[in-house]
């Protein structure tokens, strides 16, 4: 791949993961400063994940059918830009989450869309990618550094900040390489867009115990990832949303050693250790503070790198050992829907909810918030998880291959 192309392709990763750390880390703190309760930051938070659910059929029915992939990422940038925009001036709940809506309709598939036109581009993807998509993980931290440095959580700032890269991002799209349809003529139906293929590995009990877990870990996922930056503040951390991004340092570290620790502990073990990180992190929150106990907080934030790569990127080698080759694709396809799509969902109603049950409003209209029992709840959630997953999963045959599965792999 002509380095030309690569920097292109660099360039588009960034702004792309840039564009979504911009605004979703510090939201919840916005609309809480906007007397927003728990149940309606979780709905707004709630717009990615029905995203993430719609976003196949327009991957499936268009970009992959009808027009070039750089030009769709334009035109969903372009547009998504526009409606962030305005979504920074919209202060009722209502309002704001079918903007977001609308906005998550524009932006979820343009994750599909940044990957397909850098897999065209290569003829080594398993060597060719990582070095491509950990720019998007440095394009987050960056974002994270960016909003930090001014001090602007609590404001809309942010969204305009992201409103204005994704309109970069758009113009820039016009300029890469191009990516024409790869299912041209080719008939769209339901079961081959939501990757409904898949179904069929459900009949071995460990993938679907697997399938059952990965669902369900999600969901106390949401309360990380909803109301980290706003319990962060409340509790006078320095520097919450710099400090945040420790998470993403983390998951390019792990990333590293993680080879390492699949060969020698096995698929199961590290699936049920991003687990138990995912129930240790919530009591690190639910115990720690900002003073003398600053400590379990940033532990809280580092563990991140574990939760995500042990559980998420093993989980992605897990299927790939495990599925059929003609079906490896729906089935990673079929994983990214039932977490990012429906497990994420639920858990961001869920956790708005928990959040509005132990908040109290203040004589003078200030939301203060129990947070030790707010994130013992997910706690709980990840502690039940994970032991019927160790009783039910069954330890896959060769951990070796899944090892060798792991190079190349991104963050």
């Amino acid at each position: 791949m002509p380095t030309s192309i690569r920097l292109q392709l660099s360039v588009m990763m960034f702004l792309q993961f840039f564009i979504w750390g911009a605004w979703f880390v510090t939201l919840g703190t916005y609309l809480n400063g906007m007397a927003f309760d728990g149940v309606q930051i979780g709905a707004a938070y709630s717009t990615m994940p029905w995203g993430a659910l719609i976003a196949p059929f327009f991957v499936g029915m268009v970009a992959d059918r009808f027009f070039n992939s750089e030009r769709v990422l334009a035109v969903c940038h372009l547009v998504g830009g526009a409606i962030l925009f305005m979504s920074a001036s919209v202060t009722d709940a209502s309002g704001l989450f079918w903007m977001l809506f609308a906005y998550a309709l524009c932006y979820n598939p343009t994750l599909a869309l940044v990957n397909s036109i850098s897999f065209a581009q290569m003829e080594d993807t398993a060597k060719q990618f990582p070095g491509i998509r950990v720019l998007g993980t440095i394009g987050w931290i960056a974002a994270g550094f960016f909003v930090g440095i001014f001090g602007i959580e609590d404001t809309s700032v942010p969204m305009k900040i992201a409103a204005a890269a994704s309109g970069l991002l758009g113009i820039y799209a016009f300029f890469l390489p191009k990516t024409p349809p790869k299912s041209v003529g080719e008939k769209a139906t339901i079961r081959d867009i939501l990757n409904l293929e898949a179904l069929s590995l459900m009949k071995d009990r460990s993938f679907l115990v697997f399938v059952l877990g990965s669902l369900l870990i999600c969901i106390p996922l949401a309360f990380y990832y909803n109301f980290t930056n706003l319990f962060l503040n409340e509790v006078d951390m320095p520097n919450p949303v710099r400090s945040m991004t420790f998470g993403q340092m983390s998951e390019i570290l792990f990333m590293l050693v993680m080879p390492f620790f699949l060969v020698r502990l096995g698929v199961k073990k590290m699936l049920l250790f991003g687990m138990i990180a995912w129930a240790l992190r919530y009591v690190l929150f639910a115990k720690g503070d900002a003073d003398t106990l600053i400590g379990m907080l940033y532990a809280g934030i580092i563990l991140h790198g574990i939760c995500y790569d042990f559980f998420f990127v093993t989980g992605h080698i897990h299927v790939d050992n495990v599925a059929p080759k003609k079906i490896q694709a729906s089935a990673q396809g079929f994983i990214a829907l039932i977490t990012y799509g429906l497990g994420l969902l639920i858990g961001t109603w869920i956790s708005g909810y928990c959040v509005k049950l132990y908040e109290t409003t203040l004589v003078n209209g200030e939301i203060v918030y129990d947070w030790e029992k707010i994130w013992m709840i997910p706690a709980v959630m990840a502690a039940f998880v994970i032991v019927v997953f160790a009783i039910f999963f069954k330890e896959p045959e060769s951990a070796e291959s899944s090892a060798r599965a792991l190079d190349g792999r991104s963050v």
